[in-house]
């Protein structure tokens, strides 16, 4: 389902851009459709959404897709429940990429994707049409050449560098040996060496110890603008202020007036509840993530206390969920703390503490969890999750209620989440912390089947 930059039902107020007078004309600003990773959402692209607006980039021409099953088969050529192939992830793309011509009247659009997500553009463009219906394409992390590239290993996964997926877009597009092909203008993005995705190593793909065949080049494409942008991680390559500043200048031909998000006066938010699937190969695991709406499940939004996650009286939002798993426009106070609390059959009632938003948003995504069986008997569970990067205490200074670095975090930016089971009966605060941002939540009884997520924005 296309998550649109808007709610139709919205005042004026919504579609103003806080610190621009005027923004730049349509023309100046062509649609921009966002393309997610390898089992990731919509709502990634959030603060990446955010910056455009703050350079005065019309809300209603910026889209972000949410494909419903956003993880690749293990085998392209073999179906498999709950995943797509590369075949599925490129129409589906391609329909979306139909549904903002027809309704900006653009002829063309801008298409933005972070890691798998780049696949998918790269295969719409070669084999889909997108030669005529895109005029710049952005890729940031995108493994071309492949996560590994050993010959005979695992070469009917889309993220082999020799397999005949990676093969037949990386084949030379002219005389030149290009591995891009115009008139599309083509960028990558990618880290210096963090990227835990184009190592020579196989650590983070389980190949400990055996090369890859892969450098931290792997990224890069001939014949396309090559960005290096040193430290950064693999998600980073698509959301972070650096990684914006690059886009930016490469499809308007001029640096952004700003890389941060500049606040507006009024912050209307909304997004999906969705789910998780449940893994053929571990049906306990309950950790199949998929997009897909979840009908019926209950979202309540508390107002909190910044210093200690304390709720500040009833819920300012309440909804059951209907069958396009959507929920709001909720108003939101400027610099005000939320909790949004989940409950569904089959899952933990989930609790989700989030910084303040500085701008409206239609993709706050939500999604609750299953406790594991192992974590059942545990006091409470807590859970710090960076969706737009990764923990790296060599890099970042970060904490978990108190510990540092917070476990589970190791060296190489290769991890996103940390997890503690906190001790003791009662209900106390727990803060997650990260390079400045702190996020403070409460502990809640696993026992009564609740967990704690703390997520962080930046």
């Amino acid at each position: 389902m296309l998550i649109r930059r808007r709610f139709l039902a919205f005042t004026a107020a919504l579609l103003a851009l806080a610190g621009c007078a005027t923004g730049p004309a349509p023309q100046a600003t062509p649609p921009i459709v966002f393309v997610h990773g390898n089992g990731d959402t919509a709502a990634l692209w959030q603060t990446t959404i955010w910056r455009f607006e703050s350079n005065g980039w019309p809300r209603d021409r910026l889209y972000a897709i949410d494909v419903p099953y956003p993880l690749a088969r293990d085998d392209d050529a073999k179906s498999q429940a709950g995943r797509t192939s590369t075949a599925e992830h490129m129409a589906y793309l391609k329909a979306e990429v139909e549904k903002v011509l027809k309704a900006t009247g653009a002829r063309q659009v801008v298409l933005v994707g972070n890691s798998r997500g780049g696949y998918a553009i790269r295969n719409y463009i070669q084999n889909g049409g997108g030669d005529r219906t895109v005029s710049h394409a952005v890729l940031g992390g995108t493994p071309n050449h492949g996560v590994q590239a050993v010959k005979g290993l695992n070469e009917g996964n889309e993220f082999s560098g020799t397999g005949p997926f990676l093969t037949s877009l990386n084949a030379p597009k002219n005389a030149a040996g290009d591995e891009v092909a115009g008139p599309v203008k083509w960028l990558t993005i990618r880290s210096d060496k963090n990227d835990k995705f184009a190592q020579p190593d196989g650590l983070w793909i389980g190949m400990r110890g055996k090369p890859t065949n892969i450098t931290y080049a792997g990224p890069e494409l001939k014949g396309a603008t090559n960005e290096v942008i040193p430290r950064l991680d693999h998600r980073e390559t698509a959301f972070s202020p650096a990684a914006f500043e690059a886009m930016y200048r490469f499809i308007t031909g001029r640096a952004p007036a700003t890389t941060a998000v500049v606040p507006e006066e009024q912050i209307v938010l909304g997004g999906k509840v969705s789910g998780l699937g449940v893994s053929s190969a571990d049906p306990a695991s309950g950790n199949f993530a998929n997009n897909l709406p979840l009908p019926g499940a209950q979202l309540q939004i508390f107002a909190t206390e910044s210093l200690t996650g304390e709720r500040r009286g009833a819920a300012v939002y309440s909804r059951t969920i209907g069958p396009d798993g959507l929920w709001g426009p909720f108003t939101a106070q400027p610099q005000a703390r939320y909790e949004f609390v989940i409950a569904a059959p089959g899952y933990a009632t989930t609790h989700i503490y989030r910084s303040p938003f500085p701008r409206s948003s239609s993709i706050v995504n939500l999604r609750p969890e299953r406790i594991a069986e192992a974590d059942k008997h545990a006091p409470a569970i807590v859970t710090m999750v960076r969706p737009r990067g990764y923990l790296d205490p060599g890099r970042d200074k970060m904490a978990l209620d108190g510990i540092t670095p917070p476990p589970g975090a190791v060296l190489g930016a290769g991890v996103a989440s940390s997890r503690i089971k906190p001790a003791g009966a009662l209900a106390r605060s727990v803060t997650a912390e990260f390079n400045g941002e702190r996020v403070t939540g409460r502990t809640w009884p696993a026992a009564d089947n609740h967990v704690s997520v703390l997520e962080l924005t930046h």
